[in-house]
């Protein structure tokens, strides 16, 4: 696929994306979701080479390459390793899967009720590497913990100003200011963020288009209108800690939202299981995560 093709399969596929791009501080936890211990690895190198395994089960899965998954979102490493002896954004790309890199450096500590992302000091670099091996997009988590006006603005101007390096080096970023399902003023606070998100939009010059990853409103197809803008190429939702069923439900009343779940995806697949159980089981999390992403 070139550009203009992972354009069109983002922007129309019927499908979702996958969240594959769990890093340092989350790769114990979903490991061990997943049956690995943290006695079956010895530092940073060995802890990485047991989850590119599983992604890489996940990749190679008949069920992974059956037209249902139509993104990827993976972490550095994971770019630059290989899937059955090919660079993992060419092994996607056959499987009609466009890939899309984690480019966050992690989380800075809690200001005004948000947390920005911590500089972003290597972008430049992953970003040049990001192009080379054909990546198309990009991604980056910030969070959103109270209905604070100030926080939220800057959360989300941080995020579209990053977005802008990110088109000037010729990829799609994609914003994911996260709304903490938990926080109790959540439906007050993504009204405050859909209006800042629209300020984002419409400060964007012709021509230019960005993705929204966020988390499922609260009030149902909140996020219309950023569906609808000709400034976003697609509104995916993060499953936040959801299970798969309540995100699947919850997602299903928000047209035209589709979904970009980790723990949803991932959370009935086991290193344990056969080939067939774990495709199986894989599959079943596809289809459901579809039907909710189309509905």
């Amino acid at each position: 696929m070139n550009t203009a093709e992972m354009t069109t399969r983002i922007a129309t596929g019927a499908g979702f994306i996958a969240a594959l791009d769990q890093s340092g501080g989350s790769t114990p936890k979903a490991l061990r979701g997943y049956g690995v211990e943290d006695d079956a690895w010895n530092g940073d190198d060995e802890m990485f080479a047991e989850i590119h395994k599983m992604r890489s089960r996940v990749i190679t899965a008949p069920s992974f390459a059956n037209g249902k998954v139509i993104g990827a979102i993976l972490f550095e490493k994971t770019m630059d390793g290989q899937v059955d002896g090919k660079p993992t954004p060419d092994a996607l790309k056959e499987r009609g899967v466009v890939p899309f890199i984690k480019v966050d450096q992690g989380l800075a500590d809690e200001d005004n009720g948000v947390q920005l992302m911590k500089p972003l000091d290597k972008l430049p670099a992953l970003l040049e590497k990001s192009v080379a091996k054909g990546m198309f997009g990009t991604k980056m988590r910030s969070v959103i913990k109270s209905a604070n006006p100030e926080g939220i603005a800057a959360n989300v101007a941080q995020q579209f100003e990053v977005g802008k390096q990110i088109i000037a080096a010729g990829l799609m970023p994609m914003l994911e200011p996260e709304y903490d399902i938990t926080a109790s003023d959540r439906a007050e606070g993504e009204e405050i963020l859909k209006a800042e998100i629209l300020k984002g939009l419409d400060a964007l010059p012709e021509g230019q288009q960005v993705m929204l990853k966020l988390s499922i409103p609260v009030k149902g197809n909140l996020y219309r209108e950023l569906v609808e803008h000709p400034k976003v190429l697609r509104v995916v939702a993060l499953s936040g800690g959801y299970s798969t069923d309540e995100a699947c439900r919850e997602l299903a009343k928000n047209s035209g939202m589709i979904a970009s779940f980790s723990r949803g995806l991932l959370q009935d697949l086991r290193h344990q299981q056969s080939d067939e159980e774990f495709d199986g089981a894989l599959g079943t999390a596809i289809d459901s995560i579809c039907e909710a992403s189309v509905a």
